[in-house]
């Protein structure tokens, strides 16, 4: 295992990937995270799809990957070898902010200024990029914006009625990445004053 800093300066989004299949007993360690997401009033609306079968990982290739190499990007999410399909089920946050413990004044739901569910989505998203990282894996992310595009990715996940998709993550050993080289990216990092204030 990794210290933690490397394991953070060694998250990225990476696209592309070494064939190699990811051993069952790594890839059981980066899904287990789910247990550890945190979710509001301990909802749990997470849901995690493992895709690791050949024909059903092309079928989500299909669907999305046109976009990128009409963009000029190499084929990517065909090349991954797991795809981690994230959905959250809205409903478990308004199950559980209507019981007893949770009801404002005793009889009303919070109004939800935040929809936490899609918060939350993203905070299991990032402890699985670090979770893969972890492990010596690379992973990506992609999530459609065309409604009928991920209908589609839902469809192929067999995700139920009730789940909605946040996106998927591409999983696998890294193979030379032709992305933005990591010191052009350090120029482009905004200055942490940009992006953090102190109220002392």
């Amino acid at each position: 295992m990794a210290e933690f800093s490397q394991v953070l300066r060694g998250r990225r989004m990476v696209r592309n990937y070494r064939p190699d299949p990811v051993p069952d007993e790594v890839l059981e360690r980066v899904i287990k995270v789910v247990h550890r997401a945190p979710s509001a009033g301990f909802s749990q609306g997470h849901r995690l799809v493992v895709v690791t079968d050949p024909a059903k990982r092309a079928e989500l290739a299909a669907v999305a990957e046109p976009w990128y190499l009409e963009k000029g990007f190499p084929p990517w999410i065909s090349q991954a070898p797991v795809q981690l399909v994230l959905g959250i089920r809205e409903a478990s946050y308004h199950e559980r902010y209507t019981e007893a413990d949770k009801l404002e004044s005793g009889a009303e739901e919070i109004p939800w200024p935040v929809p936490f569910w899609w918060f939350d989505s993203g905070a299991l998203f990032a402890l699985l990029q670090l979770a893969a990282a972890n492990e010596g894996l690379a992973s990506g992310f992609y999530s459609p914006a065309f409604p009928d595009e991920l209908a589609a990715l839902s469809a192929v996940a067999q995700l139920p009625d009730d789940v909605a998709l946040a996106g998927v993550i591409t999983v696998g050993y890294p193979a030379d990445d032709p992305g933005v080289p990591v010191a052009k990216l350090a120029k482009r990092r905004r200055p942490l004053d940009d992006l953090v204030s102190w109220l002392r």
